[in-house]
């Protein structure tokens, strides 16, 4: 069923998201010993960020503040991605459990705004959501790849050593 979203909701909504995300990268880097996963979750909490403030600069409210303001705020605690990570840490469970969670979390978002998108009646509106989907989308990427270098399994950039033994 087309949705009626006015551009500075769907705005709104791309920038809390983008924040939201950012928040559990922060803490999953928090959380992990190991500094090439600690510089993965480094750095998709940069890209967060990053497109957080693409976002920021298209929305003309004034109740969130400056975007410094607004990105220094305390995450929200029912973000659901902070909720069962703080959950894995109470289980003592090291960057493994937060990569996982990161997939599952990061796919669950891709296919949620690709539907938004669809429902969306305004193409500026649906072009956000389908933008939030893509770069979803390649953060998923990323961290499967780094998830199979974790977990020593055939990484992409070894498929040529594998293929020709």
């Amino acid at each position: 069923m087309p949705q009626e979203m006015k551009m500075q909701e769907a705005i709104k909504f791309a920038i809390q998201t983008e924040k939201n995300v950012m928040d559990f990268y922060k803490r999953a880097a928090a959380i992990t010993n190991n500094p090439r996963g600690k510089k993965v979750f480094d750095l998709l909490a940069g890209e967060e960020r990053e497109h957080a403030g693409h976002f920021f600069h298209l929305y003309k409210g004034t109740d969130l503040g400056t975007f410094d303001q607004f990105m220094a705020r305390p995450p929200h605690a029912d973000t659901a991605m902070l909720k069962e990570l703080e959950k894995a840490l109470d289980a003592n469970v090291h960057e493994r459990r937060a990569m996982e969670l990161a997939l599952r979390e990061e796919e669950d978002l891709a296919k949620s705004l690709t539907m938004t998108a669809s429902h969306m009646v305004d193409p500026v509106v649906r072009t956000v959501f389908e933008r939030m989907a893509k770069e979803t989308l390649d953060h998923y990427a990323l961290i499967e790849s780094e998830y199979a270098h974790l977990m020593k399994m055939v990484h992409e950039t070894d498929i040529d050593i594998y293929v020709r033994e």
